[in-house]
């Protein structure tokens, strides 16, 4: 559906551990680093880059933004979860099941250091 999505961060340092220790857990690898910035995933897939803004002005999350990874089973989401709050992330949203979007979705929300607002989801029935 997406190519990749930019998140911008004003705290490289902070923000450094929390991306590194989240992406892990969703399996989604670094796939360049430089100063000040990462690019997770493959080259022909979704990507997410995290660094400075563009236009060197402060990183602000979007009110209402936020983006969500698919993830295989439950305990991913649980481990996104965990990962996030051990590594600077607030929560906005523990993991579990909200049946309003339909029976078997379970879902987390996180903020990242910089305040965005992130989620893991999974749609299967099992565990």
């Amino acid at each position: 559906m997406f190519s990749h999505v930019t998140l911008g961060t004003n705290d490289w340092a902070r923000a450094r551990p929390f991306w590194t220790a989240v992406m892990a857990v969703l399996d989604h690898p670094v796939l360049f680093e430089h100063p000040g910035g990462i690019a997770f995933g493959l080259p022909n897939g979704p990507k997410t880059f995290v660094g400075p803004t563009f236009d060197r002005q402060p990183a602000e999350p979007g009110n209402g933004v936020h983006v969500a990874y698919l993830v295989a089973s439950r305990a991913a989401v649980d481990a996104f979860h965990g990962a996030a709050m051990a590594h600077g992330g607030s929560d906005e949203g523990a993991p579990e099941l909200r049946p309003h979007y339909h029976p078997n979705y379970y879902g987390a929300y996180v903020r990242d250091p910089d305040g965005n607002k992130l989620q893991a989801v999974c749609h299967s029935s099992k565990g």
